[in-house]
Parts: C-alpha cells; sequence; structure tokens
C-alpha cells in the first residue's frame, strides 16, 4: 500500500513565493517602464575581459566601487599598468585604443563599452583629434588600489 503525504504549506512560505514570482514577473517585463520613452540599452554583459580571459571570482572582504571619469588629451599615451580589480567603463568621446604587452589591441569608440582586462599589463592611447573620455567603473575590495603602474 502506497502511501500519500500532503504537506500543508504555511502562510509566510506561501506569501514569499507569491512575492518572489510576482516581483520576477514585474520586473522582467516592459510594464515596468511606465513611460514607453524611457530606453534601456545593454552596452555590456559577460563573464570576460575584451581580450577574452575569463573574469576572476571578486575578492572576499568590504565591497568597494570606484567610479572614474578619465580624460586622455589628444595624442597622449597611458603608462603601462594593470588593474587588480574587475572594472568596466564606456567612453564617452573620442577613440581610444588599448593595448596589451603581449600584443593585443582594442580599438573603442564614443558610446562603446569596455570591460577591462584585470592583472594584465596595458595601456591605452587617445587617437585621432579629440581627447578619450571614458567613465570607468571598479567593483573592488576597500583599501585595494584599482590601478598599478608599471615602474621602469
Amino acid at each position: 500500500m502506497t502511501r500519500v503525504f500532503k504537506k500543508r504549506l504555511t502562510p509566510y512560505p506561501c506569501f514569499c513565493l507569491i512575492f518572489l514570482c510576482g516581483l520576477v514577473l514585474c520586473l522582467s517585463s516592459p510594464v515596468f517602464a511606465k513611460n514607453p520613452q524611457i530606453a534601456v540599452k545593454e552596452l555590456a554583459a559577460t563573464q570576460k575581459s575584451w581580450d577574452g580571459a575569463l573574469l576572476p571570482a571578486y575578492p572576499d572582504g568590504q565591497p568597494e566601487v570606484r567610479i572614474l571619469s578619465i580624460t586622455v588629451p589628444a595624442g597622449e599615451k597611458l603608462a603601462i599598468h594593470q588593474h587588480p580589480v574587475i572594472n568596466a567603463g564606456v567612453l564617452l568621446s573620442g577613440h581610444l585604443k588599448v593595448h596589451t604587452t603581449d600584443g593585443k589591441t582594442l580599438d573603442l569608440n564614443a558610446g562603446e563599452a569596455i570591460v577591462e582586462v584585470v592583472n594584465t599589463w596595458h595601456w591605452g592611447e587617445s587617437i585621432g583629434p579629440d581627447p578619450a573620455h571614458i567613465i570607468v567603473f571598479y567593483a573592488g575590495q576597500a583599501d585595494t588600489p584599482v590601478t598599478v603602474t608599471q615602474t621602469p
């Protein structure tokens, strides 16, 4: 003889389940944006940096987010450096060319996003007649530098 057990859900788990399902539906629905003039465009979603390397795991400890506005004058090159934390940016204006010391390059035009290399020596240069202006978001850990410059 087979016994069938019926477990009755208590009100709290039921409420949580219904709430979470409703939240997921609301956030994933275009109806969530009440104003049809509001536009959302995803600029980047990846697990890899621009050179194809997998991004490292986030470190333990207190997270810290930094947002920098960086302007590189036309024709200028940045020093060779690396980032010990995950970072990504959007080039607002100009043209930026990024080089790794092992010969990989990336051309970035205004409006394009970059998911930067982590723990890889590289440099950027502003190409063209206008300065390159980029906003960069760093997702690191408190008391950890976001950039380390190579010493000659």
